[in-house]
């Protein structure tokens, strides 16, 4: 499982998904037909709260921009999900770290690699990727034209904003709005790139050149990875690829304003990935943990670095048991592969 719970400062993520055109299917009709009932007390009417806030078109970013001092009603978390301390004191906890620098040059780092990936897999179901060939520079431009797309006037934004999942493009707050307990302290973007050809005219001006670069290079690295996952069950380096495992690529870009009561809520509660693997790219605020052993470990930022998730539709296509791990997000950042990346300001 994954939450993110840093809230104090506005936060921004992308996650981008390669999933199979099956997978793709299955989750748009899944949320198109969700139920929106909502739980009406004498006091408080939430559905009509949510809708209130859904037809702003403004989301979180719209509250802050019109200087909210507290959080309405709809975003308080149960307190249960908002509880981040260890079940020990004692037990200091890292996501394993896996360098791939070198691993496609020299037969025994690749060896040693294709060792660490199978075993963080199995273990965490979660590992940091440094190395990866991604530059610098492509990794920082995607958090700025995150951030750019999100700080742009609403007029401009609210144009893309809907609820029809089928749409190729797809701008809202929380795609589970009506749905969920509790709303989360985040605004997205979406973008289906493929199985299907995405006309660039149809991507916001503000990020569109960085989303075609950035899906690129996601692509290749995905590649890569599941052909280590693969050899790693002993398997051919294409088995999983064969599978159509990468069929299909999602970028979803998260944005998380600065927050007035950052102790109420969360960017992202508790929850699993329904993908094959999730590449997550943090920026330097941070707050993203990740549930093992009954305890929730910090991911702390490291420069460069993405965060490698084992998701839910890898496990079911392969018949090695690789462990099922929450994560969750106070305010953070899907592939089949999967990759989030996060841009942050001062906090209010």
């Amino acid at each position: 499982m994954i939450k993110e719970i840093s809230l104090s400062t506005a936060l921004g993520t992308i996650e981008v998904s390669l999933q199979s055109k099956l997978v793709i299917s299955q989750t748009s009709k899944m949320e198109s037909e969700a139920n929106k009932n909502s739980i009406i007390t004498s006091n408080y009417d939430r559905l009509k709260e949510l809708k209130a806030f859904d037809e702003t078109k403004a989301g979180v970013k719209g509250l802050v921009d019109n200087g909210v001092t507290k959080i309405p009603r709809i975003f308080v978390t149960p307190t249960d999900d908002l509880v981040t301390k260890p079940t020990s004191d004692d037990v200091q906890l890292k996501v394993p770290l896996i360098d791939l620098e070198g691993f496609d040059k020299d037969d025994a780092k690749r060896n040693k690699v294709i060792e660490e990936v199978r075993r963080a897999s199995e273990t965490w179901g979660f590992f940091l990727l440094v190395n990866h060939g991604i530059p610098t520079d492509v990794l920082d431009e995607m958090i700025e034209g995150v951030r750019r797309f999100n700080e742009q006037p609403n007029e401009v934004k609210s144009k893309y904003y809907t609820r029809d999942l089928t749409k190729k493009v797809v701008y809202n707050s929380n795609f589970d709005l009506y749905q969920a307990p509790a709303t989360n302290w985040r605004d997205t973007i979406f973008f289906i790139m493929a199985p299907d050809h995405l006309n660039p005219e149809e991507l916001p001006e503000a990020c569109r050149d960085i989303i075609f670069d950035y899906s690129k290079h996601i692509t290749e690295l995905g590649s890569i990875l599941l052909e280590l996952i693969s050899e790693g069950l002993g398997l051919k380096p294409s088995h999983l690829k064969d599978m159509d495992c990468a069929e299909g690529l999602s970028l979803a870009c998260h944005y998380y304003p600065a927050c007035p009561e950052p102790e109420l809520t969360l960017g992202a509660t508790k929850h699993s990935d329904n993908a094959f693997l999730t590449i997550l790219l943090q920026d330097q605020i941070g707050g993203l943990q990740v549930l093992y052993q009954n305890q929730w470990i910090d991911v702390p930022p490291m420069p460069g670095s993405l965060v490698i998730n084992i998701g839910d539709f890898l496990q079911a296509s392969i018949t090695f048991a690789y462990n099922y791990l929450l994560s969750r997000h106070g305010l953070c950042g899907l592939f089949s592969l999967n990759s989030c990346i996060s841009s942050s300001t001062t906090a209010l």
